[in-house]
């Protein structure tokens, strides 16, 4: 009786409540995808950009197949996790090469596409095809644990499965209840998404503003904010890194990070990490350059988090030997115009806004 009020409750809210979301107007499921993957860790307010952006310049899943891989990493520039781009430029020759272009309907086929796991092919083909699959971001997860009181580590096993079940239990009820809802396994599973985000959220929920509130165990039993269970705390690990900025008249030393590793195939300053205690900057500026400046110049200091790392990145500014010395540095000499075409990793795309202010431009 309680999943059916719970239905019905979120369906009529999710009504009157959604936000108008561009990927809301459509039933696209490449648009869907799109949005999907780019939601993934990022809010909406900054994904609606970058998806607007995206949408227009690759258009259907052949554009994006088609497309350079420079050409990708700009357009996702500042959202991080490039992997996903990846995926989805893999995910894309592959439907292009197996599926004629068209997206696949059947979810086996949408889970076996790179980068893709069980909720993604859950909230594509839940939304686009109205199909009755469960998804579990972390917006359900919270909302779930709540609702149904579900105790226990949300990454463990025992507890994502059971979570899984009631998702799975409750969006298959939705779309047997099909009385004036052309599309209630989208909409529900919408509305779940739409409910984390907007009311039991994860401090301060607004349990007064809730649809459901007298189904919610947690709200019952004073157990809101003990739930979800929170996971063991992961210390972060502080590091160091300094950065150069060299220049040859009007041109600066960047270079392209490898394939493989952190932020692969995007562009950065020359930089080397050094120890806490280092202070020897003319000799780690000769490992990251592959020649000793004649002088070191303090410009900024960046702090950024990478998963579990908390960076500190000193950046200088080198005075380097003149350009046939130069021409030994390790990268290429690039304009800041050839620079404004290249996606950066997103702190040393701070180092390029910093130098733009330094000279009255605006780096773009």
């Amino acid at each position: 009786m309680n999943q059916k009020r719970i239905v019905q409750s979120l369906l009529a809210w999710f009504a009157r409540n959604a936000r108008d979301l561009p990927w809301r107007r459509t039933w696209d499921p490449y648009a869907i995808w799109v949005s999907e993957i780019m939601l993934q860790q990022t809010q909406v307010k900054t994904v609606l950009p970058y998806w607007e952006r995206w949408m227009r310049v690759l258009p259907n899943i052949a554009a994006l197949a088609r497309a350079r891989t420079e050409t990708l990493h700009k357009l996702w520039e500042g959202l991080g996790y490039y992997t996903r781009v990846r995926n989805m430029h893999k995910a894309a020759r592959l439907v292009i090469e197996r599926h004629g272009g068209s997206f696949p309907e059947d979810f086996g086929q949408v889970l076996e596409l790179p980068g893709i796991g069980r909720y993604t092919a859950g909230a594509i083909c839940s939304i686009a095809f109205n199909q009755p699959r469960p998804i579990l971001d972390g917006n359900v997860v919270r909302v779930l644990s709540r609702l149904f009181g579900i105790p226990g580590n949300t990454r463990q096993a025992a507890t994502r499965a059971r979570l899984w079940r009631t998702a799975e239990d409750l969006v298959l009820r939705a779309a047997k209840r099909a009385s004036g809802k052309r599309r209630p396994a989208s909409d529900f599973n919408q509305a779940l998404m739409e409910l984390g985000a907007l009311v039991c959220t994860p401090r301060q929920p607004r349990c007064g503003a809730c649809p459901v509130i007298k189904c919610c165990v947690a709200y019952r039993e004073g157990r809101v904010q003990e739930l979800p269970s929170p996971a063991p705390l992961i210390r972060a690990t502080p590091r160091r890194f300094v950065a150069f900025v060299a220049r040859q008249r009007n041109r600066f030393l960047v270079r392209q990070r490898p394939a493989g590793g952190v932020n692969a195939h995007l562009w950065e300053f020359p930089n080397v990490e050094v120890q806490p205690d280092d202070s020897h900057m003319k000799r780690a500026a000769c490992r990251a350059l592959g020649l000793t400046p004649r002088a070191l110049e303090p410009l900024c200091t960046i702090k950024h988090s990478i998963t579990r790392y908390r960076i500190t990145l000193e950046v200088f500014q080198a005075v380097v030997p003149a350009p046939r010395g130069a021409a030994q540095a390790k990268g290429r000499w690039l304009t800041r115009k050839e620079m404004g075409r290249l996606a950066f990793a997103s702190a040393h795309k701070r180092i390029l806004r910093h130098l733009g202010k330094l000279q009255g431009q605006t780096v773009h």
